[in-house]
């Protein structure tokens, strides 16, 4: 799956107020997970600690996300102010386990240190990618090989290919069609029923025998040329040549659009008892699957 990427910050320095680079209390990973919408927390085991980041009011709420620029991309922040947004590093003799989302935390008798800045601010940069999900990796949809998912409609219904679950608009689905994937020589592998050239999911006529396959719908008509047997032991009729019954389309499948809002967070101008910090990279929420959703969009006839 391809996004419309966004250049985010390359990198967040850790800083001192005299200008040392800090590696030590804050040397996480760059992911960190989530309870609900409104605690987001990373934990290490070496030194054991965490470091948490609680909120009042949810953020990954699609509504209040403002949209800034024309790449899907969202931000909002919250004031860090130890009271109803509060920011958290924890030490401890030994990481408990599952401390967070529960409660009543486990293990505080481990506990050993607790830190919270009273000032900052927390930065969510949301980026949403689309995707179809048939089975096409969004790299192997830029046909034209221009770098841009955008200008590739093979069928012209006004969704580039990355994003069209039927690539060809015959009604059968891409992931149904492009059978035989290999990352290698994908074009070479991919199924070509009339060997024209053409590999099935991009083809409008599959049997090429002159009836486009979505109009190879004898006998349901109900949008899916699959159901369609003439012969069993051939296959649906938009495979078989020797059937050229064309029963003219009423309607385009209704596309279904996966959509996921990548998360980020960083942290501006933090203050805990030991360290001052201008930038700090929080991380990319792990869980991202809080924020899945679904559009779906019906070509018109």
């Amino acid at each position: 799956m391809k996004p419309i990427y966004l250049l985010l910050i390359c990198s967040c320095l850790l800083t001192c107020n005299d200008g040392d680079i800090i590696t030590t209390e804050l040397d996480f990973e760059d992911t960190f997970e989530s309870c609900g919408n409104i605690v987001f927390y990373k934990t290490k085991s070496q030194p054991a600690q965490t470091f948490s980041l609680q909120i009042t009011n949810p953020v990954l709420t699609i509504d209040e996300l403002k949209q800034v620029d024309e790449d899907n991309y969202f931000t909002t922040e919250r004031t860090i102010d130890g009271k109803s947004n509060t920011l958290n590093l924890r030490s401890f003799k030994e990481l408990p386990s599952n401390y967070f989302c529960n409660d009543i935390p486990p293990g505080e008798n481990l506990l050993t240190k607790s830190e919270f800045s009273t000032n900052g601010k927390a930065i969510f940069e949301t980026q949403l990618v689309e995707d179809d999900n048939d089975g096409i990796p969004a790299e192997y949809e830029d046909l034209n090989n221009n770098g841009d998912l955008t200008d590739d409609d093979t069928d012209g219904d006004g969704l580039p290919n990355y994003i069209d679950f039927d690539d060809d608009g015959d009604n059968v689905l891409t992931s149904a069609e492009a059978t035989n994937f290999n990352e290698i020589n994908f074009l070479g592998n991919a199924r070509d029923t009339d060997n024209d050239g053409i590999p099935d999911y991009l083809d409008n006529d599959d049997d090429n025998d002159g009836v486009n396959t979505i109009d190879e719908e004898s006998f349901t008509q109900d949008e899916n040329p699959l159901n369609d047997i003439t012969n069993v032991n051939v296959g649906a009729d938009y495979l078989n040549s020797a059937i050229s019954i064309s029963t003219p389309f009423k309607a385009y499948r209704v596309h279904v659009i996966k959509q996921e809002y990548n998360v980020s967070i960083y942290l501006n101008n933090i203050t805990l008892p030991t360290l001052t910090q201008d930038v700090y990279y929080f991380g990319k929420l792990k869980n991202t699957g809080l924020t899945n959703t679904e559009r779906y969009v019906t070509p018109i006839k």
